[in-house]
Order: structure tokens, then sequence, then C-alpha cells
């Protein structure tokens, strides 16, 4: 189905996921038009089943606008509506590859992001100043206040819905680091993730960092002294409308082994045991989940999202023909995440 331009979406500044499909957009040269705000402003747009920005205002099968969230399935209907500078590889393999490192970014990676926000007071004292503020440039000065209160006890008061506690930290942030070493040594030799042009999965990476990298001055500050290679990245990614893109610049299968065998081990020691006791709490019907991350504790609420990202992974594992998953199983072999997919 046509999707008429420009896509016209609402988002903000702080909300990763927004920066994550305005690159994108940027890159693959698709017009849209950002309105930016939140779900509480009166409007005469379609409301979004669940409050997330960003929030898509795009037709149904009936021609009517609808409001629609979630950016790993609709930078996949974008695709299939827009046919220049592909951000998914063309082999089956590799797309898959490319799907598993975007929803770790996607899902580990907030969790730092969450974590440094509101866990340091440095980071919870800019982010209570300059978020009210990007919601609303003309709010008095009294308003602001209140909203700063009460943006701070509502996000400090949910730092445990994604594992955030004293004993959890030095995971969190431990991970942290060990992605902007992995980072600088992969953009060091190819520019991207997934090549010499971007995937998907590289917007996920981007989409993180213009938070962690470039606004929370916990880890900024970690990202500017551990991985500067990292931190003008994230800047040169913001705008990659002038790249010149190549045919085959996506990583082969064996390229892959070679090159993203470090991320997938990161992938694996944190990403895949969160993901695999998620799931277990889930099919017990028990409201926390409780396992160990590399080597410490971990507890957190059951997450029925991600619940639906691991079943949507295995989805897309089991969809591959047999040479083609053959392929992947050699790529994760040893990474740990191959035990997504053993029974």
């Amino acid at each position: 189905m046509n999707i008429p331009v420009p896509l016209r979406f609402k988002g903000a500044p702080g909300s990763p996921y927004t920066r994550k499909m305005l690159a994108l957009l940027r890159y693959r040269k698709i017009p849209y038009e950002l309105l930016i705000g939140n779900h509480t402003e009166e409007t005469t747009l379609p409301s979004p089943k669940v409050s997330l920005l960003p929030t898509f205002y795009l037709p149904n099968d009936g021609g009517e606008l609808e409001a629609v969230v979630d950016s790993t399935p609709l930078i996949r209907r974008f695709e299939a509506a827009f046919g220049e500078r592909s951000v998914i590889p063309s082999d089956p393999a590799m797309a898959f590859i490319n799907y598993l490192i975007e929803d770790y970014g996607d899902e580990w990676l907030t969790k730092a992001m969450f974590h440094f926000r509101w866990y340091y007071e440095p980071d919870i004292e800019m982010a209570g100043k300059i978020l009210p503020r990007w919601q609303s440039l003309n709010a008095s000065d009294e308003d602001l206040l209140q909203m700063d209160k009460f943006i701070r006890e509502r996000q400090i008061s949910r730092l445990y819905v994604v594992g955030s506690n004293d004993i959890t930290a030095p995971v969190i942030e431990d991970s942290y680091l060990r992605f902007l070493k992995i980072m600088d040594t992969i953009i060091e030799k190819q520019t991207f993730v997934m090549g010499s042009r971007p995937g998907s999965a590289d917007f996920a990476f981007y989409a993180q960092l213009t938070q962690l990298a470039k606004f929370d001055p916990t880890p900024a500050a970690i990202c500017l002294r551990e991985a500067p290679r990292v931190y003008a990245w994230t800047d040169v990614v913001d705008d990659l409308s002038g790249l010149a893109v190549e045919d085959d610049g996506f990583l082969t299968r064996d390229e892959a082994r070679l090159t993203l065998g470090d991320l997938l081990a990161e992938i694996g020691r944190v990403y895949v045991p969160a993901l695999l006791a998620n799931a277990q709490a889930l099919q017990s019907g028990d409201d926390t989940m409780e396992t160990e991350i590399d080597g410490r504790a971990w507890t957190q609420p059951a997450f029925p999202y991600q619940g639906k990202c691991l079943q949507w992974i295995r989805g897309e594992y089991n969809a591959l023909a047999s040479e083609d998953r053959a392929s992947v199983d050699a790529i994760l072999a040893g990474s740990g995440c191959e035990d997504l997919f053993e029974d």
C-alpha cells in the first residue's frame, strides 16, 4: 500500500526512538513532518492504543488515518513502501543478524539510558530542567517547576521497571562501557555496524547514544573519555542524507563472523539471559523475573513486551530457509545468542 509523503509523526528530542526514526528518514531521503510534543495536547489526530513516541499517522487498509507506534515494524513497513537506500540487508541471514542487533539496541541499551538519567543526581538535574522545556518552550517558570517535580518523581519511581537498582547498577554500567569499546573497534574498521552503509541496527544504537553520549552528563562523560570515536559517530549518523551508498555495502556472512563476534558475545552475555528469564517468568505467571546476568543477581518486573520481542526474534529465525539458518548458527556460534533457539 502506498504511503503518502511527507510522513507526519509526533515525537520529542529526548525520545531515543524519535531520534532513531528521524535519522533513518533523513538517510533514506523520505520526506517528513515532525510534530514536537506528546499525547497530552488537544489534537484532531488519532490517538495510539499506547501513548508512545514517536507516533506516526498513516493510512490503514480503509484509507483512514491511524496512529502507529513501534519503530522496528515501522521501519519494515517503510522498506516495502520506499525502495531507495534500504536499511535491511538483502541477504536473509544478514537481515536476521541486523534484526537481532537492532533489538538489543532498542531493548537493552535503553536500560542504560534510563538508568543513568534517573540514577545519578547530575543527570536527574539535567533531565528535570530540559525535558519539560522540550515539551513546552512557552510554559511559565512556575509551570516548569511543577513539570520538573512531576517528571523526576515519576521516572525515578520507575527505575525498578528496567531493573535499575543498587545491585544491578554495576551490570548495566559495565555493559555500557564494554559496548562503547566494542563500537569503537567496529567503526574504526568499517564506519557502521552493518558495513560501509548503515542498517537499522545502526540507527537503534544511534538512538540510545543521542541520549547516553550526547545529553545525559554521566554516560556522556564516560563516552567522551573512553570512546571519543563513538561520541563523534553519533553526530555523523544524525544526518546521513549525503552518504553515497554502495549496493554491496552490507557485511557478508564471512565478514560478520570476523567483525561482529565481540558485539554478539556482549548480546549473549547480558541481553539473552534477560530475555530468557523474562519469558520464563511470563510463562509461569510470575510478576517478577529473577536471574543472574554477568555473574550478578538481576531482578525486575516481568515485561510482556519483551516477551513479544523474544517471540518475534524466534519468528524471524524460524522463517529462514535451512541454509540461511545454518549460516546464522555459524555466525552466532559461541556467542551465547544461540541459547535463544534451544528447546
